[in-house]
């Protein structure tokens, strides 16, 4: 039960390092960019949304190789073994959207939840930090 554990915490902290490093960058640049203020937000949106999906496609890969091993657990249902179902997977549980389409089985379960808490935690730290820049630049004109 560590190694699961371990792991689990890697792919966390992995997915936590580059949200902070996309959000600080994006805080350093904003301010120097020679455009109006509310597409400084626009770019602020699209950041987030980059950093959200490479977030998403890091626990992706993991699903992926966590399925075709033969100790993780697999995930079946709609699910026919590639990459992209794996993507579609992370995407609704990082949402907590979660479909219920694809099943997990195994170990496998406990990085979908804690992929759905984090994705949660993720989210909500990106519309806190978009709320931050509002109010940063929305009173420029």
């Amino acid at each position: 039960m560590l190694i699961p554990f371990i792991l689990n915490c890697m792919i966390v902290g992995v997915a936590v390092m580059i949200h902070y490093e996309v959000l600080f960058r994006m805080t350093s640049v904003m301010p120097k960019l020679k455009i109006k203020h509310r597409l400084r937000i626009v770019f602020g949106v699209f950041g987030a949304l980059v950093a959200h999906v490479i977030e998403i496609w890091v626990f992706a890969i993991a699903y992926y190789l966590m399925h075709h091993s033969q100790s993780w657990g697999y995930l079946e249902g709609n699910y026919n073994g590639s990459l992209l179902d794996a993507a579609y997977f992370s995407f609704t549980t990082f949402t907590t959207l979660g479909f219920g389409d694809i099943v997990p089985h195994g170990m496998l379960r406990f990085l979908v939840g804690i992929e759905a808490v984090t994705g949660l935690v993720l989210i909500t730290w990106t519309a806190s930090f978009l709320y931050f820049e509002m109010q940063r630049y929305w009173q420029d004109k």
